[in-house]
């Protein structure tokens, strides 16, 4: 096991660790959501909740790393935190993530708009997932977001930017093209329906 994967596991899910900003930011995320359901913005509103989804289901797979290898997860939140969820997933970032996808899609231009020539939705996706990915280097060269693979690094940042965020805004800017309400619904509830089934039979045997 990695030193940055066992600090990671010395946090996890420990309650000791909770800090009282939590709360706040919190309400937060209930207000951003709150403001779309107010407006009947059930665009935006489903973008947001599919993206977080999609990083729900992320981070599972990341934690499910570490239990067959038992060396590292991809990626570890090893830093300070108020409460570690998963070994890669904080609250911290848990709420950032819920708030991204409402950003994402409130700054999405119509369907018809086109960037450069082409088609706005694909350049956004790869634009946004580009500076999400530049984010995650300054955390990771901060120490708070460890890599210890070495095909999982800021010299060969592809397969962070296409694994790790292309999927997401993907699912954001689709389930906000959806034509009816209806379809949106069926389709982040299936999403958080696979992470829900994930997280009670991997957890229930250990393996989160």
């Amino acid at each position: 096991m990695t030193d940055n994967a066992r600090a990671a596991l010395e946090l996890l899910r420990d309650a000791d660790q909770f800090k009282w900003y939590v709360i706040p930011l919190l309400l937060l995320v209930i207000y951003v959501y709150a403001v779309e359901v107010e407006r009947r913005n059930w665009n935006v509103l489903f973008a947001g909740l599919a993206l977080w989804g999609m990083d729900w289901f992320n981070e599972i797979w990341n934690a499910l790393v570490f239990h067959v290898t038992e060396r590292a997860p991809v990626w570890a939140a090893s830093g300070p935190t108020a409460y570690q969820i998963l070994i890669g997933l904080n609250i911290e970032i848990c709420f950032m993530f819920a708030i991204m996808g409402i950003a994402a899609a409130k700054m999405l231009p119509p369907e018809e708009t086109r960037i450069f020539g082409l088609p706005n939705r694909p350049v956004l996706i790869a634009a946004n997932s580009a500076a999400a990915v530049g984010v995650e280097v300054l955390l990771n060269k901060a120490g708070v977001l460890t890599w210890d693979w070495s095909w999982w690094q800021p010299g060969f940042p592809f397969l962070i930017w296409i694994v790790g965020y292309v999927p997401f805004f993907t699912a954001c800017f689709l389930v906000h093209d959806l034509p009816t309400v209806r379809a949106k619904a069926l389709t982040v509830g299936a999403i958080f329906g696979v992470d829900a089934v994930a997280l009670i039979g991997f957890g229930a045997a250990g393996w989160l």
